[in-house]
């Protein structure tokens, strides 16, 4: 008897023990407690504010089944995987909060996203979008987007109806022009246009009277608006990497942007790296209210 459990060990050892071995070391961790029958409820987390449920860097190209009986979960974590398709399953989640699908290769999302009434904060940036779905729309709640490092060259008009939308980037897209619906977000107090192909900035930007933070570095935008300069809440304007040659006489006007800006991080107006510095590389290391005394000489003269 001994013997045969000492052959039928080695024979686990063989060949075929190695296949099993090695299916084995494919699950990650998560698999081995539903695999031990335990509850998947098990694998959430319960926070202080929020149930959520996490699978980073996990390398997974299809989400498991058992999430979408997760109905209470509030925050789900999937960025950072393989997943090339968003089930419309998960419209049963329809307690999130914050959906954060960063960095797969999404090219689309299912229209059942629209069953997500609650949520605030989606991260979809670092994908392949081309499109994004109207019924995105219909998610009122939303509060916090990020859809950049897509291909994107517009959105959907109904976008204008996420009224309480503060935070949108768009950046490291393929937008040839800030779309029309973005101008109709009276909430908005950051928007991030850097990395596109825009030309120019549109007069209705001026709509946008919250806006404390815009970024539009690295496009071939040709001049300033004039517009721009009514936002009087602009904290942090970045117009770097352009190709702007004159600033409006009315810079003035943005009396938040306390001086020119040179690291990334700092609030003020970044005005770097285009035609308008090299003539008047002095005016802009003397800061922002030398630029602005020189303005208005240039007027009156």
């Amino acid at each position: 008897m001994g013997a045969r459990q000492s052959s039928a060990r080695s024979k686990d050892k063989g060949p075929r023990g190695m296949v099993l071995l090695r299916r084995r070391q494919r699950f990650s961790p998560r698999d081995d407690a539903l695999l031990s029958g335990k509850d998947p409820r098990s694998l959430l987390k319960r926070g202080m504010r929020h149930i959520s449920f996490s699978l980073v860097t996990k390398g997974i190209t299809d989400i498991p089944d058992f999430l979408w009986g997760l109905s209470e979960v509030q925050k789900l974590n999937l960025s950072h995987n393989q997943l090339r398709v968003l089930p419309p399953e998960v419209g049963r989640l329809s307690r999130l909060v914050v959906l954060n699908l960063c960095g797969n290769r999404l090219k689309s999302l299912p229209q059942e996203i629209s069953l997500l009434k609650g949520l605030k904060v989606l991260f979809i940036n670092m994908n392949c979008l081309t499109e994004v779905p109207a019924e995105l729309s219909t998610c009122k709640n939303l509060e916090v987007l990020s859809l950049s490092h897509n291909s994107l060259s517009q959105l959907p008009a109904s976008f204008a109806d996420l009224s309480r939308l503060r935070k949108l980037n768009l950046s490291n897209n393929c937008f040839a022009h800030i779309p029309i619906c973005v101008f109709a977000l009276k909430e908005l107090d950051f928007l991030h246009v850097g990395s596109n192909r825009l030309e120019n900035i549109a007069e209705s930007i001026q709509c946008l009277g919250s806006l404390q933070i815009f970024i539009a570095e690295s496009n071939n935008i040709h001049s300033f608006p004039r517009s721009l300069c009514l936002l009087a809440s602009l904290e942090l304007l970045n117009l770097n990497d352009n190709d702007i040659q004159t600033l409006p006489d009315e810079l003035y006007l943005l009396c938040r942007l306390a001086r020119i800006a040179w690291n990334p991080m700092d609030k003020g107006l970044h005005i770097s790296h285009n035609p308008l510095s090299k003539p008047l590389p002095e005016l802009v290391e003397g800061g922002l209210e030398m630029l602005v005394s020189y303005l208005k000489d240039k007027k009156h003269n």
